[in-house]
């Protein structure tokens, strides 16, 4: 009786032991998670200021630049990072829906991360339209992943939830907006919420945003917003911001699909066979786009975002324009990037220009901030994320229920016009059909 006693006070100390050495490795995975998007994210600011200052200096350089760097990009991302290519959120998905005895490695690993995160600086030291909070998912998700390794034999946890909670650490982190970074894990990479998925969520979010706040500051993404005062005054532009914005979300979510799979044949040829050329002609058109608009239609578009709702630019009426066209421009040429920033940087633009339109010169900035939540809606079709991300970035609390009508409003209008882009940009990672390989095998 002794020893049985014994055992059992031994096997229950082990599984103890066990799992402490468990949540000791997910909370070192979650803590690296938020000093890379950290380092991550000052690279990208040092690569669009270097971008900037190359173009005032020579103003006709990008048209040189983009295209070879773009060419080269391309080209080293089908030769060795292949999984590097894109968004980074529908390559997320699609590893959350492979079986447990696939691999999933070409999708999510080390090897990925960092090559994401060098392709996406160097994009943006060229001058395309991306962003990097995309890519931030698919960092964090690969990081937690890879920890797996490490855990206890007898820890039991099923790899996707470190998955989860990579990708929502990600957002937070990339973001400072640890309850967007839950809502997203929720409501657009699973779809679902299993509780035992929870405490590694949370834990995971907490720590890399513990290290994003001690080594950035305890600061909001775009500081806080100084609105008007809201009434029943903002009842329309609510409307008004959630059916423009949920039209030209779902048209640029259409778009991308709709080029990205049903190109016009010489194009779909053109894209297959030769798909540098293709990259060099879409860098062109990027390029050329910046130079018109100034360079307001190159890199994340954070610096004029930020100013328009400081009230500090009269920004001009072409500009969401332009940002709307060099984003599908940067996407369609096959660089790493992702499209989050720019989504919501076109958004302010629309709003401020509906503002003028619709004569509410004392709600510009509060449109502005709609327009964001409405347009970034419209395009993911995740309202609620869009309407938390937003409300955290600016510091707006007060506007809760605002940006909540409108991304309901933006998503369900979007829905008229596109299904859901991550979703069908997911499918390609888990369905290989005859386009798709003859796509791989260029």
């Amino acid at each position: 009786m002794l020893n049985a006693l014994k055992n059992s006070l031994e096997s229950i100390n082990m599984t103890d032991v066990h799992a402490w050495i468990g949540r000791l490795v997910i909370w070192t995975a979650a803590t690296i998670t938020g000093l890379m998007i950290v380092l991550f994210a000052r690279a990208t600011e040092h690569a669009i200021a270097f971008f900037y200052d190359l173009q005032s200096a020579v103003w006709w350089l990008p048209l040189i630049i983009m295209p070879l760097v773009g060419i080269f990009i391309v080209w080293a991302t089908k030769r060795w990072f292949n999984g590097a290519a894109g968004s980074g959120i529908p390559q997320t998905m699609a590893a959350l829906s492979y079986a447990e005895q696939q691999p999933i490695g070409h999708l999510v690993s080390i090897k990925i991360a960092l090559s994401k995160m060098c392709l996406v600086t160097l994009g943006l030291a060229a001058g395309f339209s991306a962003g990097r909070e995309g890519p931030s998912v698919q960092v964090g998700a690969s990081i937690m992943h890879a920890c797996r390794r490490f855990l206890p034999q007898h820890f039991q946890l099923d790899p996707k939830h470190l998955i989860l909670a990579g990708g929502a650490a990600g957002i937070s982190a990339a973001f400072n907006t640890p309850l967007a970074g839950i809502i997203f894990a929720i409501e657009e990479l699973s779809r679902k919420f299993e509780q035992r998925t929870n405490g590694v969520m949370i834990s995971a979010i907490v720590l890399s945003g513990l290290v994003s706040i001690s080594l950035q500051g305890n600061y909001t993404y775009f500081g806080s917003l100084k609105v008007s005062p809201i009434d029943t005054a903002i009842l329309l532009p609510v409307l008004i911001s959630g059916l423009v914005c949920g039209v030209f979300g779902g048209l640029f979510s259409k778009t991308l699909i709709e080029l990205t799979e049903n190109l016009p044949g010489k194009i779909t040829s053109l894209r297959l066979r030769h798909p540098l050329y293709w990259t060099g002609f879409c860098a062109l058109l990027v390029a050329g786009l910046g130079i018109v608009s100034h360079g307001a239609a190159n890199g994340s578009g954070y610096s004029l975002t930020k100013a328009m709702l400081n009230g500090s630019i009269n920004e001009t009426w072409y500009y969401p324009i332009v940002k709307y066209l060099s984003t599908i421009f940067t996407y369609l040429s096959g660089i790493p990037g992702g499209i989050f920033a720019p989504a919501l940087s076109i958004g302010a633009g629309i709003g401020y220009d509906l503002a003028s339109i619709f004569h509410y010169p004392h709600l510009t900035i509060a449109f502005s901030a709609l327009c964001m939540a409405g347009f970034l809606a419209g395009v993911t079709q995740a309202p609620i994320t869009s309407f938390i991300i937003v409300m955290e970035m600016i510091d707006g609390h007060e506007m809760v229920i605002s940006l909540m009508a409108v991304s309901l409003i933006a998503t369900v209008t979007s829905r008229i016009f596109s299904p859901p882009l991550y979703s069908v940009l997911a499918r390609q990672f888990h369905y290989e059909g005859p386009a798709q390989k003859r796509l791989e095998q260029t």
